[in-house]
């Protein structure tokens, strides 16, 4: 092999380092934010993120040119559709309470690498979902005042046509933005506060429509003379739910808080729960006031609410309607401006950002830096680009999400679990002897526990009946039986959208076709429910695992697949920019954590601590030290990277092996990354 190119057994060493795991433990409660937020606090802030514009434009839009009277119907099926994920975020929210949602859930089950690629298009969801709202509100506020504000930017300022740019700079969407991001890092307890105010205002808002739109309701609206309760029938009805699933997005705001709730184990469930029914019961009943007042087929798409309100002689409701959207849209802007910062915050903290936004301001105890910084990002989107060919990749980034942390569900179910209180592999006792494979520590547990199966394998019931998959290592049979589900739903989930027009096959090829993916889906989710799972009493977990996230990725593909073309490659485009940026400085993080020889100068930590290959040493702000290793679905543990960033400000450095114990793979990596990309150099130093 010529010199400096990597090998395999290099290769292997590296895409383990980048599959590193963060363990979960039980002491997670420790934080340097401020934890502050009660149950009811989560509720508005979900109801908040979900309950926005979406009510008083996606109604009107959907009820004329999709479903008709029938929106309810699809209104009704998103939300059933949405609770599956909800299910999966309200799971990982309780079970680990710490900020970063989506990006933190696939980190502790699915890898470092793909909790990357998680958080970075997290980050474009909420800062082109940020400009987005913020040019609806303007606009909404614009169209009150007969379009003045408009005219007077074009007058004074001068408008363009340009691509991908704004025909005019929407100073007022910029200035909202900044002022949002001003009152959100002041503190949660400000930005619940303000979100209870703006949250108040719009249900009581929902609440008057609800209630006057009843009493001039016009059931003829629904009769046949009309058009019926659903002209477009029921292919109308689930394209009505394609765009209605996109109004519940919003929940994760509450499990990316869950760091600052005071009793997350609890509040984080409870509050998406009812958050989704509040929605869910906004959306079906507005709709359906909506379509009782006036004529579906006469509604104005764009302002459908205060049009029906004008139409029927109520004038004055009107503007109530107005005031109830701004103060709606306010609450979805401080919801994505005050999740956003909290995300950026959790890679910082787990080394895979920049460190400046790991920072907590001492007083506020909220991550100023990167509330400020993207906070100006977002505003400056809102000023100047045309964000209505961007908003379809809000879609992508959200569905990928999802369809992770619904996988991610299985897969933790599927790992060992420990008691709070024994030795573990995230805290070994002092007398424990160190293992150097899942077997041998399989062998331990089941010295120990011989009446009770491990999380991973066949049921004791089941042994008699499926003894053949008996024989195979813990966890292998569950790790391709997940593999094969995904590739059948990812299968059926194509066959679903383009149909057999795409595929042009033969109406009995495209039923067998259809058949044979949904037997494949079916025997892999038989295999998988065989086998034991982790239960935990304590927290609240979903039921029929692996189902319902199944039903979750499916539904998730599906709509992704829905999606067009230019989507696909803007989303490509800005996995390749979060690589190169961003990813090179985790990839020099990444070096430097795993390529020093060991000496620690953090805390009360002695000058030199030697370790072994499959432990890290962290030094925390008491000084103590703490031993962690990663187990994941029958894999030999590994050394896994653990920041509780939360619980620490003082600086620290990754304790590794003594240099005679450096494996030599580690200079070949580093030598095959700097012939790779020619500026690490200057970044990484050979060991």
């Amino acid at each position: 092999m010529a010199r400096g190119l990597p090998s395999i057994a290099s290769l292997a060493r590296l895409c383990q380092k980048l599959n590193r795991l963060k363990p979960l433990e039980d002491s997670t409660m420790d934080t340097s934010l401020r934890r502050c937020l009660s149950t009811l606090d989560l509720t508005l802030l979900g109801v908040g993120g979900m309950v926005g514009s979406g009510l008083y434009v996606l109604t009107g839009t959907v009820a004329k040119d999709m479903a008709g009277p029938a929106v309810l119907l699809s209104f009704g099926v998103a939300a059933v559709a949405s609770l599956l994920a909800a299910l999966c975020y309200a799971e990982f929210g309780a079970r680990v309470p710490r900020t970063g949602s989506a990006y933190l859930f696939t980190y502790v089950s699915m890898g470092e690498l793909w909790a990357f690629l998680i958080g970075w298009n997290v980050l474009l969801e909420y800062i082109i979902g940020g400009a987005a709202v913020a040019r609806a509100w303007s606009g909404y506020l614009d169209a009150m005042f007969s379009h003045r504000i408009r005219n007077f930017t074009e007058a004074h300022v001068g408008s363009w046509e340009m691509p991908l740019l704004a025909q005019y700079p929407d100073f007022l969407a910029a200035g909202i933005i900044l002022l949002a991001s001003a009152f959100v890092s002041c503190g949660a307890r400000v930005s619940s506060w303000l979100n209870h105010t703006f949250s108040t205002i719009s249900l009581l808002v929902i609440l008057f429509i609800i209630i006057l739109g009843f009493i001039l309701a016009q059931p003829h609206n629904w009769s046949a003379e009309e058009g019926g309760f659903a002209p477009f029938g029921f292919s109308g009805v689930m394209a009505g739910t394609a765009s209605c699933f996109y109004a519940f997005v919003g929940f994760d705001v509450i499990a990316a808080s869950s760091e600052e709730a005071q009793n997350p184990r609890r509040s984080v469930p409870v509050a998406i729960a009812i958050s989704l029914a509040l929605a869910a019961g906004a959306y079906i009943l507005v709709s359906t006031v909506l379509t009782l007042m006036v004529p579906w087929h006469s509604l104005d798409p764009d302002s459908a609410l205060a049009d029906a309100f004008y139409r029927r002689g109520y004038r004055w409701a009107g503007f109530i309607v107005a005031a109830g959207s701004i103060c709606a849209m306010n609450t979805v802007l401080l919801s994505l401006l005050f999740s956003l910062p909290r995300i950026v915050y959790a890679m910082a903290v787990d080394g895979l950002f920049f460190q400046v936004f790991a920072r907590v301001h001492p007083r506020t105890q909220v991550p100023v830096a990167g509330t400020l910084v993207f906070g100006l990002l977002t505003a400056f989107l809102a000023l100047l680009l045309d964000l209505e060919s961007l908003v379809q990749f809000l879609s992508i980034g959200t569905l990928l999400a999802y369809t992770f942390v619904a996988t991610s569900i299985i897969v933790l179910r599927y790992q060992k679990s420990f008691p709070p209180n024994s030795p573990g592999p995230a805290s070994p006792g002092p007398l424990t002897k160190q293992h150097s494979s899942f077997s041998d520590h399989l062998q331990l547990v089941g010295a120990t526990q011989d009446s009770i199966p491990e999380p991973g394998e066949l049921q004791p019931a089941l042994r008699p009946y499926l003894g053949f998959l008996d024989g195979y290592s813990p966890g292998a049979v569950v790790t391709w039986a997940l593999g094969v589900m995904l590739a059948s739903v990812i299968t059926l989930g194509c066959v679903l959208v383009f149909g057999n027009s795409a595929l042009h096959l033969p109406h009995w090829g495209y039923i067998l076709l259809l058949l044979a993916t949904s037997f494949v889906l079916l025997l892999s989710l038989l295999v998988l429910g065989a086998h034991q799972q982790q239960y935990r009493e304590d927290l609240f977990q979903i039921p029929m695992v692996p189902l319902v996230p199944a039903l979750s990725i499916l539904l998730n593909i599906c709509l992704m697949l829905k999606l067009s073309y230019l989507t696909w490659v803007r989303f490509s485009i800005w996995l390749l920019m979060g690589e190169w940026e961003p990813g090179r400085y985790w990839v020099r993080r990444r070096a430097r954590r795993t390529g020093r020889a060991g000496t620690c100068t953090s805390g009360s930590f002695p000058t030199s601590c030697p370790v072994q290959d499959s432990q890290c040493i962290l030094a925390t702000a008491s000084g103590t030290a703490r031993r962690t290793s990663g187990i994941h679905l029958g894999q030999t543990p590994q050394a896994t990277w653990y920041s509780p960033g939360a619980a620490w400000r003082r600086r620290f450095r990754l304790c590794s092996p003594p240099a005679r114990h450096q494996p030599r793979s580690l200079a070949i990596w580093s030598s095959w990354l700097v012939h790779a990309c020619p500026v690490l150099p200057h970044l990484i130093g050979r060991p």
